[in-house]
């Protein structure tokens, strides 16, 4: 008999710069290859695959990403973070680790996402605000702006602001909210979505933007209108695009029931 083991829900905070994405790569340094870099370490023993509610791109950040590993019981779930902050990189530090239910699945369980895409173009506020938002030319058509982003709320098919991969499944997604916020010198656009494809909110503040400098929400429309996977959009940098959070209807804790966690 193999030793019992639990499943261990982890949230993850990252900076992306340096790191090939979320998903393990052959020679490529990525988030999910050092978090199991981390447990092998920690465990002396190959380390389980620690699965994440998403894979973020290359380049681009995440708050609060959510990922389980099914993970020895001897391994204090309390202390797990401050064992593996230990030997993780900088880049990397594991917020909270909670005992879940065996059936609990970080990403078949997700309910929603909130990506932030920030930018600015004024001289960062703080020495290390710039690092997580992109330099872009200031945005003067506020009203066009969020003409744009209402556009895109609802369900619709969202090939346009994807790219052409026969791997990534229907392209019909629902937007459950977008807003921006307004800062001197900066702009952070929000989305929360059940879902999100590949580029899919990177393209999506490029287009925004676009529609912002044309003064004419019209671009927007006909991309929803008219779904073109690899559409003639601008695709916003990646150092921009922060993962905030990860909502589930259920926490997955062994005995409880109730609110998103």
């Amino acid at each position: 008999m193999g030793p019992v083991e639990r499943r261990i829900k982890l949230t993850v905070a990252y900076l992306g710069t340096g790191f090939h994405g979320w998903q393990r790569q052959p020679g490529q340094r990525t988030v999910q290859g050092e978090l199991e870099s981390a447990l092998a370490r920690v465990m002396r023993r190959p380390s389980p695959a620690v699965v994440g509610a998403g894979r973020t791109d290359a380049g681009v950040h995440a708050r609060a990403q959510a990922a389980h590993a099914d993970l020895p019981a001897g391994i204090p779930t309390a202390d797990l973070p401050v064992i593996l902050n230990a030997v993780l990189p900088e880049g990397i530090r594991v917020l909270r680790a909670v005992a879940v239910a065996p059936s609990f699945h970080a990403r078949r369980d997700a309910v929603a996402k909130h990506y932030a895409y920030r930018l600015h173009w004024g001289p960062a506020r703080l020495p290390w605000s710039g690092l997580r938002s992109a330099p872009m030319p200031p945005v003067r058509n506020r009203r066009t702006l969020e003409a744009a982003l209402a556009l895109l709320v609802g369900r619709h098919d969202m090939a346009s602001f994807s790219v052409p991969d026969a791997s990534q499944g229907p392209t019909t997604k629902r937007l459950l909210a977008a807003w921006a916020r307004w800062a001197p010198g900066s702009l952070t656009l929000h989305f929360l979505g059940d879902g999100f494809l590949r580029y899919q909110v990177r393209r999506m503040a490029g287009a925004i933007l676009s529609a912002a400098a044309e003064g004419s929400a019209g671009q927007v429309e006909q991309l929803l209108r008219r779904p073109t996977p690899g559409a003639p959009i601008a695709t916003a940098p990646a150092r921009g695009l922060t993962l905030e959070k990860v909502y589930y209807r259920r926490p997955g804790r062994p005995g409880r029931r109730g609110s998103a966690g």
